[in-house]
């Protein structure tokens, strides 16, 4: 009787491995691991994502794409869209990388582009590299007043524009008929310095 108890019990083991093997045979991998086919799909999305994220990170922009779109198929809905998200993140960049600025001009230009796109953490960045490159166009602080009034920070606008005026006088003049300065309390001493009620 044991031996039959033996033997039935084998029976059942191996019924119970043959039930999974079809999707083992699926993944192209052994009945053991077959039973944990789901999670380690799931481990190796999440594997992916956080490989892409360092990537990301140090700009391998390329590379961390390929990663976010493997973790985009696995079966964790919220890697996926993050994953997803990242790949629209990474397009961006990567179009960005592909334009060749070089002089303070491509970045002046590029900035007022991203300006007039209201991708206003954009612009700044390309004209804080213009001014970089060429810190006394006033021009470039005009516009880089602008870029600091739609991003919040009056502070730096208020300096900004200040330089650009400072630099050449009819910015001023400008800067009373532009909308973003215009009777704005920030800007009126430095935009009317005759009135002396300010």
């Amino acid at each position: 009787m044991p031996e039959k108890k033996k033997i039935t019990s084998t029976k059942s083991t191996d019924g119970r491995m043959t039930k999974p093997q079809p999707s083992a045979s699926a993944n192209s991998s052994a009945a053991g691991p077959a039973v944990a086919a789901q999670p380690s799909n799931g481990e190796k999305q999440l594997g992916s994502f956080e490989a892409a994220m360092r990537l990301f990170h140090t700009r391998n922009l390329k590379q961390a794409r390929e990663l976010f779109e493997q973790s985009a198929q696995g079966p964790a809905q919220d890697i996926a869209q993050r994953s997803r998200l990242h790949i629209a993140m990474c397009d961006r960049r990567l179009e960005q990388a592909s334009v060749s600025l070089r002089s303070a001009d491509d970045y002046y230009t590029y900035g007022i582009a991203m300006l007039n796109s209201r991708k206003f953490a954009e612009a700044r960045t390309h004209l804080e590299q213009a001014l970089h490159l060429a810190p006394e166009a006033d021009h470039i602080h005009y516009a880089m007043a602008t870029a600091e009034v739609h991003h919040g920070d009056l502070a730096r606008a208020h300096e900004h524009l200040k330089r650009a005026i400072e630099i050449e006088p009819r910015n001023r003049l400008l800067a009373r008929q532009d909308a973003d300065f215009a009777h704005q309390p920030p800007f009126d001493a430095l935009l009317y310095p005759e009135k002396k009620s300010w």
